[in-house]
């Protein structure tokens, strides 16, 4: 597999696959740029809402595709925002908020809801999903965990999300204070893509 198509028009999410993939020689090209719309994301669960995307994007691109979903799970809201993590704050938004906006408003719901809570646990995840053409009966799926804590003040530059208030206590930075090599190491959509890796491997 040499290229395969990215179901997703995040530029977050594509910078952080691209690296993850490079050492595989694999090109990563994302569907906005084939004309491909988002799929949509009706499911409860991030697996399924995955294979969506992944399947969606196969269809359309005739390619092998790659989707993830992920989010943020807060202990105190019984795991919400979870797989509405993107949308979380859209109610009430302004049409046409960008990425960044929508971002904004995503934490502020989330630090204002968690403000009534001594209980700040969080914890990001990621599940991946590998199609090599629409109806593929194995896909080849990775998932991840990243535990942290949500704080108030936002903190860094990097990242995307909700990564200026996801706390690492044992870092002492939350994770938009990460350079990017160092996310990718610890992150869940990290920690998804090496184990999805590996399922590849093994099955070449």
């Amino acid at each position: 597999m040499k290229k395969l198509v990215l179901a997703s028009s995040n530029p977050g999410k594509l910078r952080e696959i691209e690296a993850l993939l490079a050492p595989l020689g694999i090109e990563v090209v994302p569907q906005s740029r084939l004309g491909i719309g988002d799929a949509e994301e009706p499911h409860a669960t991030f697996v399924e809402n995955a294979l969506a995307k992944a399947r969606h994007a196969s269809r359309k691109s005739r390619l092998p595709a790659l989707a993830d979903d992920s989010g943020i799970c807060a202990s105190a809201l019984d795991g919400e925002p979870g797989v509405h993590s993107a949308r979380f704050a859209a109610d009430g938004a302004p049409a046409g908020v960008d990425r960044a906006g929508m971002d904004a408003r995503n934490n502020a719901k989330l630090v204002r809801l968690l403000a009534e809570h001594g209980d700040r646990r969080a914890h990001y995840t990621c599940v991946v999903a590998l199609v090599r053409h629409p109806d593929d009966p194995e896909p080849l799926i990775g998932e991840g965990r990243w535990a942290g804590e949500i704080v108030e003040a936002p903190r860094g530059a990097n990242g995307f999300g909700y990564d200026p208030h996801f706390w690492l206590r044992d870092l002492g930075k939350t994770a938009a204070e990460l350079e990017p090599a160092q996310k990718n190491l610890l992150s869940h959509r990290g920690k998804a893509l090496r184990r999805l890796i590996a399922r590849l491997r093994e099955v070449e």
